[in-house]
């Protein structure tokens, strides 16, 4: 694969009709970065995503703005619960959070259309409400299983070194952790001009491969602009590099054994 955004395939892909996918999703700006790359790359980045068990654990961090759950309809009480457990996680001053589908909003898909099963316990797609801006937060895990099926076994290597044509990741920093698991996280300006829409804005991806060979990712994105956006981009992405490297070590995000 070759970034985060393939593994992120996950988030939309059950999302009814063929139309609704990660590449409808995030629209252009994906469709360039996969013409720029013509050689897929096992080691590339996963989706939307967290932590090692092994590791310390990250408790959950100060209070921060949270999504109301008062007089929320019995179907969105779950997604409301799954958003106030990430604020919990995150520190004070992050924005208001709530659980989204980006299908639904760039692409209008109903919410029957939206089967997605996810395996960890805070995978979604959440927008993050921030001094009158709208940023995402997206995190996914996929199991050994899973990545073992979707692309033939587990990546390897560090992510920070360019793997066939990729292009060389910005602010790369690659982490081998003492459990034996790799951290890696860096940022990408989604500049790629091609003038579509939606446009996205900066964002930072992160990508935890646990040593059981399964993947966990995320991304931290400043929003995108124009068809059916949500509202200005944030000035920066909701969450910071630290503070995404903290959430993606945190045991939380993971099933409990």
């Amino acid at each position: 694969m070759n970034d985060v955004h393939e593994l992120l395939e996950r988030a939309t892909e059950g999302a009814g009709r063929p139309a609704v996918s990660t590449e409808a999703v995030y629209a252009r700006a994906a469709r360039v970065r996969y013409r720029r790359r013509a050689v897929v790359s096992a080691a590339a980045l996963a989706v939307v995503a967290a932590g090692a068990v092994t590791l310390p654990g990250f408790a959950a961090g100060p209070e921060t703005e949270r999504s109301s759950v008062a007089s929320a309809p019995a179907g969105q009480a779950d997604r409301a619960g799954k958003a106030e457990r990430l604020a919990a996680l995150l520190p004070a001053g992050v924005g208001d959070i709530e659980q989204v589908s980006l299908a639904a909003l760039i692409k209008q898909a109903k919410p029957e259309q939206d089967h997605t099963e996810y395996v960890g316990p805070l995978d979604g797609q959440y927008a993050v409400r921030r001094d009158g801006g709208v940023g995402y937060l997206v995190l996914l895990l996929m199991d050994a299983p899973q990545v073992t099926e979707k692309f033939g076994g587990s990546p390897v290597g560090d992510l920070c070194e360019p793997q066939g044509h990729d292009l060389r990741r910005s602010d790369c920093v690659h982490e081998e952790l003492p459990d034996g698991s790799a951290l890696t996280i860096w940022s990408d300006s989604m500049e790629y001009g091609d003038g579509g829409t939606p446009q996205w804005g900066p964002e930072l991806i992160g990508r935890l491969e646990l040593k059981d060979g399964s993947l966990l990712a995320a991304r931290s994105s400043t929003g995108y602009t124009g068809d059916r956006s949500q509202g200005p981009l944030l000035k920066s992405p909701p969450i910071g590099r630290e503070q995404l490297r903290t959430l993606l070590l945190s045991p939380e995000l993971l099933p409990e054994k």
